[in-house]
C-alpha cells in the first residue's frame, strides 16, 4: 500500500502522543515535531506507511531517550488478554464454527494498536467482532488452502493481540512459524511478548529481523526472507502487516480490522471493517 497525503497529519499525531507516552516534557515533544518537520519533505508518497513509521518511531526514541515507550503498556495488556483466554476459549468451543469463531476473535484482537491514534474497548470490539459483517470474506479460499498445507508462517502484530492469535492458532492444527518484531516498535509484538503469552507451547516463535512497524521485506533478515520466500500459508495479522505486504503475489491472507481512512480507501471498505482477504 501506499502512503497517502491523509497519511502525513497523522504521522505527526503518532509522534506526539507516542512522545507523550515516553514521558517527555512539552519542549521535547515539540523537538520531535520540529525534527519530524524536516523528515517529511523526504519521504516518497510511493513508499510504505510502515516504513515511513519506522523512521518515525526510531526519532522518538532518539529525541526523547527513551528505548521502549511503550514497554509497560504492553506488558499490561498481555496480562489483559491473558486473562481473557478462558471465556475466549469458551466462547469458541460453543460456537457452531470454531475457526471462524477464532478468526473473528484474531481481528477482535487487532484493536489492541498504539500505532492508529484511535480509543478502543477490548470487551467491546470482541462482541462488535463476533455479531458483524465481514467487508471481505475469503473464508472459503482460507479453509481450501488450510487443507493442502501442513506448515503456516503467521506474521503477528502487537503485545497483548498475541493472545487472541494462539487462539486462532489452536484451532488451526498445524505447524505454526510465528512472527515477532526484532526490536521495539511501538506496541508490536516482542519474542519476549509473545513467550509471556505462551505462543511457545503451539507455535515456534521467530523474529522478522526487522523493527519496521509491518513486514517491510527489504528491513527483514535473510533467514526470515528465505522461510518467507518457502512459505505456501502465510496468514498476515494487521493493518501494519497489511500496508506492508498488500502488493505481494503470494499465498497470503490478511486478518485485521480497518482503522484509519487511507487503509479503508486501500482496501475499498470503510473505516471500523473487518477483513479476511486473500492476496490472491
Amino acid at each position: 500500500m501506499k502512503t497517502y497525503l491523509e497519511c502525513i497529519p497523522c504521522f505527526f499525531k503518532q509522534a506526539l502522543i507516542a512522545s507523550q507516552i515516553a514521558g517527555a516534557d512539552e519542549v521535547t515533544q515539540k523537538k520531535v515535531l520540529d525534527k519530524l518537520s524536516q523528515m517529511i519533505p523526504d519521504f516518497s508518497l510511493e513508499q510504505k506507511p510502515p516504513e515511513m513509521g519506522k523512521d518515525i518511531y526510531a526519532l522518538v526514541r532518539d529525541v526523547t531517550g527513551n528505548p521502549d515507550p511503550f514497554k509497560e503498556i504492553k506488558y499490561r495488556f498481555n496480562k489483559i488478554a491473558l486473562n481473557l483466554y478462558p471465556n475466549l476459549k469458551k466462547k469458541v468451543k460453543e460456537s457452531k464454527d470454531p475457526l471462524l469463531t477464532a478468526i473473528r476473535l484474531s481481528i477482535a484482537g487487532n484493536v489492541i494498536d498504539y500505532g492508529t491514534p484511535n480509543s478502543f474497548n477490548v470487551d467491546d470490539e470482541i462482541d462488535d467482532t463476533l455479531k458483524k459483517d465481514f467487508a471481505i470474506f475469503d473464508y472459503e479460499k482460507f479453509k481450501n488452502s488450510l487443507t493442502s498445507t501442513s506448515q503456516i508462517l503467521y506474521l503477528a502484530d502487537n503485545a497483548g493481540e498475541v493472545v487472541f492469535d494462539k487462539i486462532l492458532i489452536e484451532e488451526l492444527n498445524k505447524e505454526i512459524i510465528y512472527v515477532v518484531r526484532d526490536e521495539p516498535i511501538i506496541n508490536d509484538a516482542l519474542i519476549e511478548d509473545a513467550l509471556f503469552c505462551e505462543m511457545d507451547k503451539v507455535a515456534k516463535i521467530i523474529s522478522s529481523g526487522s523493527d519496521a512497524p509491518g513486514t517491510i521485506l527489504e528491513y527483514c533478515s535473510k533467514d526470515f526472507l528465505e522461510i518467507y520466500k518457502n512459505s505456501k500459508f502465510v496468514i498476515s495479522k494487521g493493518q501494519g502487516n497489511f500496508e506492508a505486504l498488500s502488493e505481494e503475489t503470494k499465498p497470503i491472507f490478511f486478518l485485521f480490522k480497518t482503522k484509519c481512512y487511507c487503509s479503508a480507501k486501500d482496501v475499498g471498505c470503510n473505516i471500523g471493517d473487518i477483513i479476511l482477504k486473500s492476496a490472491l
